[in-house]
């Protein structure tokens, strides 16, 4: 099993930038696709990137594309999710999950999700 805390949430104006990050447990972070999500109140958990294990192949959702850049470090066991040109609709909880088997965009796949972290756009 992994554990995984998110870090990096705040609050930024439009236009500006953050850098999640996403700590793991364990000494198997490299077998594992990590993912992020979203979820804004009154609205489902939204994909938003996913990574494979050894961080060659990268998928985004199409609202985020250009602007979000997901990558990992096995050797820190973290990942990160770097948000440029922040927009008001980004402003959601953001949670990491772990998925022991392939990169997916779908949440019912990942078997470990983080406790998430806040982010607030303004306009």
């Amino acid at each position: 099993q992994v554990q995984l805390v998110e870090s990096g949430g705040g609050l930024v104006q439009a236009g500006g930038s953050l850098r999640l990050s996403c700590a793991a447990s364990g000494r198997t972070f490299s077998r594992y696709a990590m993912g992020w999500f979203r979820q804004a109140p009154g609205k489902e958990r939204e994909f938003v990137a996913t990574i494979s294990q050894s961080g060659g192949r990268t998928y985004y959702a199409d609202s985020v594309k250009g602007r979000f850049t997901i990558s990992r470090d096995n050797a820190k066991n973290t990942v990160y999710l770097q948000m440029n040109s922040l927009k008001p609709e980004d402003t959601a909880v953001y949670y990491c999950a772990a998925d022991l088997g392939v990169a997916a965009p779908l949440a019912a796949e990942y078997d470990y999700w983080g406790q998430g972290t806040q982010v607030t756009v303004s306009s």
